[in-house]
């Protein structure tokens, strides 16, 4: 493994899987794997989950790690090549990149969507200068279409709580009061589509998805016909890939409760976390005993884990 910022770079999810469950159960087995090494850890935007589970579990494996907040602490960035510099960027990123290169032997990187223009978005510029100028592996701590540690993290959880080989999946919008990117929703859809699951998305109309990323799934409008005999429900916002950036408004009812739950076949609830509590999902779904959203944020680790072992073994 090269680099790590889709399902693409996994060739065989369900064997990534249970080597992530392998380094679950013995966490501390490779404290010599990193000795030496350094990882940077940058950040564009804030973060909890992925910032402290990707520093332990670097840590796990004896690398050292490095954290910048780019975004408050760097000098702001010019991506474009051939640009006469006079305006508000301080440094090109091929340097930047370049330096942080010479650094870090693994480039960590999150980084969001402006939700403003879909095709700057979509193209993945920040990661892919950096692939392009580090020189180093880069793994994708989110990015503007894809996160990919969290699904995989997803499915490490799925498989720990699955009942049957095919479990009916459930991707389902839920209200927000801003315009959220589709990463969480695109990225799942494809790593579970991938580990060759039958998923079935539901959302208001107009909300559709890239096909990109969900091209396999069966798109359902009638929540309550979606939720019917779901094993799992993954709830989760995202705002129109469409009318890019748009947030529906006049959908509160999308909220997921426990009414809803009732046709499912004792659904296990997930969410990637943050959540907004009784506007996406009720505090008795959240608090109850069919929560996975703890489990989840628990594998974060390992999912971090396993990919950073498969690249310092696969690089160094």
């Amino acid at each position: 493994m090269k680099h790590f910022i889709s399902a693409h770079d996994s060739v065989n999810p369900h064997q990534l899987v249970q080597e992530a469950l392998q380094v679950k159960q013995n966490p501390y087995n490779f404290p010599e794997l990193g000795k030496n090494r350094t990882i940077g850890l940058l950040f564009f935007n804030s973060s909890l989950r992925t910032r402290l589970s990707t520093q332990k579990a670097a840590m796990n494996l004896g690398l050292q790690v490095m954290v910048m907040n780019i975004g408050s602490e760097g000098w702001a960035l010019e991506y474009e090549d051939g640009t006469v510099m006079n305006g508000t960027s301080v440094e090109h990123v091929k340097d930047a990149a370049a330096v942080i290169g010479v650094y870090c032997d693994i480039i960590a990187i999150r980084c969001f969507p402006s939700l403003q223009d879909r095709t700057a978005d979509y193209s993945e510029m920040v990661l892919q200068q950096f692939i392009k100028f580090s020189n180093k592996p880069i793994v994708s701590l989110e990015s503007a279409t894809l996160h990919p540690l969290q699904s995989l993290a997803d499915l490490i959880t799925i498989q720990e709580h699955k009942k049957t080989d095919k479990p009916k999946i459930v991707l389902t919008w839920a209200p927000h009061i801003k315009a959220l990117p589709q990463v969480v929703a695109n990225s799942f859809s494809q790593w579970v589509l991938k580990a060759g699951y039958d998923l079935t998305i539901t959302h208001p109309e107009g909300f559709e998805l890239s096909e990109e990323f969900t091209n396999g799934a069966t798109v359902e409008y009638d929540q309550e016909k979606a939720l019917q005999d779901a094993d799992f429900v993954y709830v989760k916002n995202w705002s129109s890939y469409k009318d890019y950036g748009k947030v529906a408004v006049g959908h509160d009812d999308w909220m997921l409760t426990d009414e809803k739950m009732e046709t499912t076949n004792g659904g296990k609830i997930m969410h990637c976390l943050p959540v907004r509590r009784n506007l996406e999902v009720s505090d008795e779904l959240l608090d109850g005993d069919n929560a996975l959203v703890l489990q989840q944020a628990e594998n974060r680790i390992y999912a971090a884990q396993v990919v950073l072992k498969k690249i310092l073994e696969a690089n160094f």
